[in-house]
């Protein structure tokens, strides 16, 4: 069966960007129909086959200073070999002001680097795609896991914020794809140690009545989807083709 797991909202709202980045290269590749990779979903898994940990990095990053080091852990859960996968990291800054051309992203592909373009939602978190010209996507053989090596700068005119990275992973298969893996949060503040999240006002309450809700928290996990490694729900979730 297909995902149809609850994936976070800045990652469902950047399923458009994902179809576009990362599907289009197949479709574009050639006149000869292209083919799909094996899918490393099996049929009745019920969790996502890659857990997907982001880790490793600082807790701040200074505007115009170096570059801060992170990874993205990809563990292939299954007894399937897991190939042309790529992570879609999405960064929502929390006062949505953070532009692209103030970040600086790229990724390892063996010693040399690759960059990753970030693409503005409406919503005002940034998307990237880990691809490029000629890069096959990842191979996670079964049982193995491949540590990504990531790096990110912010520019001197970033402003002082609090920034939460989270990634999807989507194995392109042809013209089509699927969503196989789900990462924690990881957390940072530009110009200082991030401060807390930001809440939403609590419900109103009714004249005569009280409410037990407290503020939730944008982005909240729930004790199903605690921030660690991986994050396994039910279903299978279709990444659409375009041609």
């Amino acid at each position: 069966m297909r995902w149809t797991t609850s994936l976070s909202l800045c990652l469902a709202a950047a399923a458009a960007a994902v179809t576009a980045a990362v599907l289009a290269p197949a479709a574009q590749a050639a006149a000869a129909p292209a083919v799909a990779e094996a899918s490393c979903a099996g049929a009745d898994d019920q969790s996502f086959p890659l857990t997907t940990r982001l880790h490793g990095g600082p807790s701040s990053f200074d505007p115009g200073g170096g570059y801060g080091i992170w990874y993205l852990d990809l563990t292939n859960t299954t007894s399937r070999i897991c190939a042309d996968v790529h992570p879609v990291v999405v960064l929502v800054d929390d006062k949505r002001v953070l532009k692209p051309s103030q970040t600086e992203l790229e990724f390892y592909d063996g010693p040399h680097t690759r960059p990753v373009p970030l693409t503005q939602t409406d919503e005002s978190e940034l998307v990237g795609v880990f691809d490029g010209a000629d890069f096959p996507g990842f191979t996670v053989a079964p049982g193995a896991t491949v540590s990504v090596k990531v790096r990110l700068a912010v520019t001197s005119d970033a402003v002082p914020n609090g920034v939460t990275v989270n990634a999807a992973v989507v194995q392109r298969r042809g013209s089509d794809g699927e969503w196989v893996g789900e990462s924690n949060d990881y957390r940072f503040g530009i110009g200082g140690e991030a401060p807390p999240r930001p809440t939403s006002p609590a419900p109103a309450v009714p004249s005569g009545g009280s409410s037990t809700a407290g503020p939730r928290t944008p982005g909240e996990t729930s004790p199903e989807s605690p921030d660690s490694p991986g994050i396994g729900s039910a279903g299978h979730s279709r990444v659409g083709g375009i041609g």
